[in-house]
């Protein structure tokens, strides 16, 4: 019986490998995280335009190691991925390449800025 389980599960598994767009919006309320990038290449991720709070988040789906770029605490990120993912799928959390001040990220840049007398 037990292998029969055990197949189940692993079924379910597999079918649990994207985000939905739900989750993305969900994230800030649960966990307080955002995700930027979601399997991403490694030039796309060293991208100097993203905010410096920014990680890089290494984890294993069915067999295949991923990179994510996400916002929030270290333990908020930890928690989503192993909430979503599960046991022994995270392999790295790790700092990003942004240089963006974080309070300044996504604002778009004035052009119309006021003359001084």
């Amino acid at each position: 019986m037990s292998k029969v389980c055990n197949e189940v599960r692993l079924e379910k598994e597999e079918t649990i490998v994207e985000w939905t767009q739900e989750e993305k919006t969900n994230l800030a309320k649960r966990y307080g995280c955002e995700i930027l990038l979601v399997n991403s290449t490694p030039a796309e991720i060293k991208d100097p335009s993203f905010p410096s709070d920014a990680y890089i988040v290494e984890y294993v789906v069915n067999g295949e190691l991923r990179k994510d770029l996400c916002r929030g605490k270290k333990v908020s990120i930890f928690d989503l991925y192993y909430d979503k993912f599960g046991k022994d799928s995270i392999q790295k959390i790790d700092f990003g390449y942004g240089r963006v001040n974080p309070r300044l990220w996504g604002q778009d840049k004035q052009t119309d800025k006021k003359k001084r007398k």
